[in-house]
């Protein structure tokens, strides 16, 4: 069992999760955040049952559930024919096989639950303007090194530094992330502005050629979350960038009008260029591991970014709890996700291409599949990602 202070790097949900789940384990922590403060940008997110499973082992699964808004299903809509493909029902049948619901949230709420957790906790402390720039470990011992040219030593690092991970860099020693050419536009709207017909208490996509468009409410339904994507081949990552809707619209010519018409909407439109990275196997170094985008950057399309974050982050404490030696006890961790997130890194690729963003008779054969689909059927596919807790 170990008991000495793990450093963690990052502060994002990874990084909170990882601390909270040690102190659930009287494991203490040290987070050191790279920026002035600690905060998320970004808007909404998708939680599937998987992520409120983390939440109650978190210690913040009441608080959690309160910010939510529980949606009643996963729409999928043709774009250029303006008509539902199908539907996924989140209602009380998935919710009985899943043993939890379905629900979307503000990225921003989200890491404020587990920023309160981790400052409430003992066991937890919490530093900014400390970004690890590299480590050195002796067998007994990890020292991070600091932007600030600080060392500060604990049992263990866990990188859970993002996309692009510092920690990564030295763990696995690979390039730069893969760019998808997939740009993502973000926006929040208010309720009022949303077009009426299309105010449904779902996670809607309207899929298209080389493009999709994403809505569904938020914050107790004061807000509508939008976010449109298009495959425009765009040559390098770019991360919040302020752009105009006339650019945005650029890519959503050729849908329907009543697709077009939600992108109008938008306001104070900001950019992402997608990135992710292959699978690898190599997690740990000695006593280093990654976590969350550190470990498995993943796009956007299975929804599942912090919820395998946050899963990390449990089977992390979980193992590191009944291990006998710290070493060991991170190789357990690294062999119980591996597999585990790498199908859904994959996954989420193959569903661009095939569900996202197809054209002609690509579409047709998406269409014609899917909508054969029953509930039943649906909820088989989705029992791999669902039908356990991810922490076994």
């Amino acid at each position: 069992m170990v008991r000495d202070r793990i450093l963690i790097a990052g502060g994002g949900i990874g990084g909170l999760a990882a601390a909270l789940a040690l102190a659930q384990k009287n494991i203490p922590s040290l987070v050191l955040e790279k920026a002035a403060q600690l905060g998320e940008i970004g808007a909404g997110i998708q939680l599937g049952p998987n992520a409120f499973h983390c939440f109650d082992r978190l210690g913040v699964g009441e608080t959690a559930r309160k910010m939510a808004v529980y949606i009643d299903q996963l729409r999928l809509m043709d774009s250029l024919a303006d008509g539902e493909i199908c539907h996924i029902d989140l209602g009380e049948a998935f919710r009985a096989r899943y043993g939890n619901p379905y629900a979307v949230v503000h990225r921003g709420d989200l890491h404020g639950v587990l920023l309160t957790a981790c400052r409430e906790h003992p066991l937890i402390e919490l530093r900014v303007s400390s970004e690890v720039t590299g480590y050195d470990q002796d067998g007994t011992t990890v020292s991070a090194r600091l932007g600030t040219g600080e060392r500060v030593t604990g049992a263990a690092l866990v990188g859970a530094d993002g996309l692009w991970s510092n920690v990564r860099r030295q763990v696995v020693g690979d390039s730069a992330p893969r760019v998808s050419g997939h740009t993502t536009y973000r926006s929040v709207i208010p309720t009022e502005q949303m077009p009426e017909d299309l105010r449904w208490n779902a996670a809607t996509l309207w899929a298209g050629p080389k493009c999709h468009i994403v809505h569904y409410p938020l914050s107790g339904w004061k807000v509508f979350n939008l976010v449109v994507t298009y495959h425009n081949d765009a040559p390098e990552p770019v991360a919040g960038k302020p752009v105009s809707e006339e650019e945005v619209r650029r890519g959503f010519v050729h849908v329907c009008e009543r697709a077009q018409n939600i992108i109008r909407h938008g306001r104070d439109w900001r950019m992402w260029v997608l990135c992710d990275r292959d699978p690898v196997d190599r997690w740990v170094d000695g006593r280093v591991a990654l976590l969350g985008d550190a470990a498995h950057p993943m796009l956007q399309y299975m929804a599942q970014g912090a919820c395998m974050a946050m899963e990390d982050a449990v089977c992390l404490a979980d193992s590191l709890a009944k291990t006998d030696t710290l070493e060991s006890g991170l190789e357990t961790y690294s062999a119980r996700r591996v597999l585990r997130t790498a199908r859904v890194q994959l996954m989420s690729r193959a569903m661009g291409d095939h569900v996202y963003h197809p054209a002609g008779p690509h579409a047709a054969l998406r269409n014609a599949i899917m909508s054969a689909k029953n509930q039943p059927d649906w909820y088989a596919v989705l029992d791999w990602l669902y039908g356990g807790s991810g922490l076994d």
